[in-house]
């Protein structure tokens, strides 16, 4: 079982194990060690959200890089799926990300990717953890006369945004368009006003002043309260918020009315299979998706695989089943003809293309999919025991799936980021669902939770 590596990366509280400096550091040096045979060339590319502890964390990956060898190439504040793509485009040995996605900013993290831009498996996690773990390994036999260099890499905003315009047929296809922009005072506020903005599109942004301690507070893509109130007051077509390293997309139809990354993947499936795109018409997503995505898939007649937590899974099962798309409910959003990862820019261009193509309003293409109640339930908790392994909570979730019949589901899983056990139910009506989920939380607290 993995010490450091959760569903996404290397996470936890700043200045605390083990988001230390030193950890940066050994993360640095490891990566720098373990990619060196397969690579040609040594640059290694480095980007950051906007979080106090970022440059904190950069430096000591900075710092490990360069004692093994490698040369650092700093993108600065730069989406994580800028970072892939900029990786790729360098042919870099590897890109690692400082950002703990939508975690307040006392969190932070690191992303790393392959030098072609996907994330790692789980055995490569596995063995660059022992490198970092193992404190009679020594990184590599460091030579004083081969130490690294680090480099700024000015290009890195101007060549994601190129890119990401080369995946729109038009030159400045959005100029009948008004769009909110939520960038959650993270890694995309420059880059997303700018590249709407180009797309033609009448922008109104906010969140768009970090100060290192208000990334993702009351905004961006898990508070979409403000960007509802700015919607229906602008009276904008759409409104898109970003997470803080700009992974994810939700969205905001013209009503006011929110819609989550299952509603965004079904009005995507549906026009790229209108639109013979849809490689052997298959979609992934995972367990946490709504049951109601399945129905709508099925009626769209679009075969649908599902998959455990984490977009790397989603991409991995595309890959190996040959599909183009896949997603989280949470907004991660794969499109395989144009990215190795998730990418809420790419998103929110694709989303917006859908509607075009429509002719719709996003409202109106909602309809696609009926969404069943659903409630989830954080529970903070001292350890992560196998679920299995305790029968109460056991014999609570079969009752809780003896009560619902036919007509619901329930989940328990851990946070793969987090001191928590998720506590998802589906049902046939909210308050049933509200009930079920709220027992299954008090029996799950009293077994391993915190207080």
């Amino acid at each position: 079982m993995k010490q450091l590596f959760g569903t996404d990366g290397i996470r936890g509280v700043a200045n605390e194990y083990p988001m230390t400096a030193e950890m940066a550091l050994r993360v640095g040096r490891v990566v720098a060690t373990y990619f060196a045979e397969a690579a040609s060339d040594s640059k290694i590319v480095i980007g950051k959200d906007t979080r106090l502890s970022g440059d904190m964390l950069e430096s000591g990956i900075v710092a490990g890089i360069c004692a093994a060898g490698a040369n650092a190439y700093l993108t600065d504040v730069l989406p994580t799926p800028g970072v892939a793509f900029v990786t790729s485009a360098l042919k870099a040995m590897a890109g690692i990300v400082v950002s703990a996605s939508h975690n307040p900013y006392y969190d932070n993290g690191i992303k790393i990717f392959k030098g072609d831009g996907y994330k790692l498996s789980d055995e490569t996690e596995i063995e660059i953890e022992k490198m970092i773990l193992d404190e009679t390994l020594p990184a590599r036999k460091l030579d004083s006369r081969k130490i690294g260099t680090a480099h700024p890499y000015h290009p890195a905003n101007s060549n994601y945004i190129a890119f990401l315009k080369n995946t729109l047929a038009a030159d400045k296809p959005f100029q009948d368009l008004k769009i909110v922009l939520d960038c959650s005072n993270g890694a995309t506020y420059q880059i997303a006003p700018k590249l709407f903005a180009e797309l033609g599109a009448q922008v109104v942004s906010f969140a768009v002043q970090p100060d290192g301690i208000n990334i993702n507070d009351d905004c961006g893509s898990e508070h979409p309260e403000a960007l509802i109130q700015t919607v229906l007051r602008s009276r904008a077509n759409i409104g898109l918020a970003f997470d803080g390293d700009g992974d994810r997309l939700i969205a905001v139809d013209e009503s006011g009315r929110v819609l989550s990354g299952d509603h965004i993947l079904a009005i995507c499936a549906r026009d790229m299979k209108q639109k013979g795109t849809l490689k052997n018409n298959l979609v992934v997503s995972t367990v946490m998706s709504n049951m109601g995505f399945g129905v709508a898939l099925k009626q769209l007649q679009i075969n649908h695989e599902v998959v455990q937590v984490g977009d790397r899974y989603v991409m991995q099962k595309m890959k190996a089943a040959g599909a183009v798309l896949g997603g989280e409910d949470s907004g991660h959003m794969i499109f395989a003809d144009y990215h190795t990862t998730g990418d809420g820019m790419l998103t929110a261009l694709k989303l917006i293309e859908a509607m075009q193509t429509e002719k719709k309003p996003l409202s109106e293409l909602s309809a696609i999919m009926m969404v069943y109640p659903q409630v989830m339930i954080n529970v903070a908790v001292n350890s992560k025991p196998a679920i299995e392994s305790i029968p109460q909570i056991i014999e609570a979730i079969r009752s809780a799936e003896a009560d619902l019949a036919q007509t619901g589901r329930v989940l328990v899983r851990y946070s793969g980021t987090q001191p928590l056990c998720r506590v998802m139910v589906e049902g046939p009506d909210e308050a049933k669902t509200q009930r079920i989920c709220k027992q299954l939380s008090v029996i799950i607290k009293k077994s391993i939770g915190t207080g």
